[in-house]
């Protein structure tokens, strides 16, 4: 009762436990939802447990809704259990890659460990009915991307796949190369499928690597952001794809080869720059200025802001609790309606609530679990300063408010 209430308070009564079947108890309930961790796993929770219990049954087709534009709905039918898999992942795995955590966050974890290799089976398996899509028309190659991203983060669902898991991965992956990737921040999901192999062991083809690396060198714009491709696009693709796609391939590809290494160094300084940018996005109530494509992401637009939290890379002018607390904001402002998830616990398409009206026909349900990636800092440890240092005010908070801030500059290299 007291977690159901407590949640109506904040607005956010589509958080009630409706995917928990257990007996409340200290082991396997949260008790005192005040606590911030807590309520980032119930989200978690909420996104993850459709997806991941339906695959791992080998019904996510047969159960998994799509919602979006009649166009979207029409050409993403095909891939729409493979966008919300592989979108889901990217943000979750490193949690899943973790140990911390109270009772139910661990007993949570193993389960969800369990029904992701069980699922991931099922979505490589050319005989089972959730096999997925990895090569036709164009989509499959965004997504097996962001799967092989969600696999990079958290090593420990490949260590744990047996020979014909890998093998089956390893071959789905590889059907992607037939899809010839736009000249803009596609080239990161040629990439990122590289670097994965890379990651491995497994032969990766250096080409498609090293087009994705020089071309986003060569388009970057100054000030901590890079053109989605040769021109520069008001969006939050920077934070979406391009920053945190071009981290974890630099992360991958320079211990290996070092000609990429001065390009690292310089992004470092662009990926704390564009932290900066993003945090004074968040607007004082938890909104954010609803600009670009892509809306229907929701808090998946701070992909960027949440990994340089989790990578323990922050910039010296943002602290821990201050990021926390606009990170938390924005899950609450975006899920705070009460259409945003179906009867069903499934996620509904829009910025707030179910709107389609503002999505563009790329995006459909299994699109929207992108906005799994805010959670990346749940990667962290319950003992980190980002989980236990005082709540902070964020930026805009503490200019309205009329707080002494510092000015904001520009980079320059």
């Amino acid at each position: 009762m007291f977690r159901r209430n407590f949640l109506k308070g904040f607005g956010l009564s589509l958080f009630a436990p409706t995917v928990v079947q257990a007996k409340s108890t200290p082991e396997n309930t949260f008790t005192n939802l005040e606590n911030t961790r807590e309520f980032w796993v119930n989200y978690l929770q909420k996104l993850s447990e459709p997806i991941l219990t339906h695959l791992a049954k080998d019904e996510l087709k047969s159960k998994m809704p799509i919602e979006g534009t009649k166009v979207g709905m029409e050409t993403h039918a095909f891939c729409n259990t493979l966008e919300g898999f592989g979108r889901l992942i990217t943000g979750i795995s490193p949690w899943l890659q973790s140990d911390g955590g109270n009772a139910f966050e661990k007993n949570l974890r193993e389960k969800y460990l369990k029904l992701t290799l069980e699922g991931l089976s099922n979505a490589v398996n050319p005989k089972a009915k959730d096999y997925m899509p990895w090569d036709v028309p164009s989509q499959p190659l965004v997504d097996a991307a962001f799967l092989a991203l969600g696999l990079i983060r958290c090593p420990k669902i490949w260590e744990k796949a047996d020979a014909q898991l890998r093998q089956n991965i390893i071959q789905a992956f590889k059907l992607s190369r037939k899809i010839k990737p736009g000249f803009n921040n596609w080239l990161l999901f040629s990439g990122m499928i590289e670097a994965f192999f890379l990651s491995i062991g497994e032969e990766y083809d250096k080409m498609r690597l090293d087009y994705a690396i020089r071309q986003h060198e060569q388009w970057y714009k100054g000030d901590g952001a890079f053109g989605d491709g040769p021109e520069f696009h008001w969006d939050y693709y920077n934070s979406i794809v391009i920053q945190p796609f071009l981290f974890e391939i630099l992360r991958i590809t320079v211990p290996k080869h070092s000609e990429y290494k001065h390009f690292q160094q310089n992004t470092e300084k662009i990926f704390r720059r564009y932290a900066i940018i993003q945090e004074r996005m968040i607007h004082s109530d938890g909104s954010f200025t609803a600009y670009g494509r892509s809306l229907g992401y929701r808090a998946g637009c701070f992909h960027h802001l949440a990994n340089t939290a989790f990578q323990t890379s922050l910039p010296q002018e943002l602290s821990y609790g201050q990021v926390r607390e606009a990170l938390t904001a924005v899950m609450r402002k975006t899920t705070e309606h009460k259409d945003t998830f179906d009867k069903n616990g499934w996620l509904r398409p829009g910025l707030y609530g179910f709107q389609p009206s503002i999505l563009e026909d790329y995006l459909a349900t299994g699109s929207s679990y992108l906005c799994s990636a805010v959670l990346l800092p749940l990667g962290l440890s319950e003992t980190h300063e980002f989980w236990t240092s005082p709540a902070q005010a964020w930026t805009s908070q503490k200019i309205w408010r009329g707080d002494v801030v510092s000015p904001d500059h520009a980079i320059h290299f």
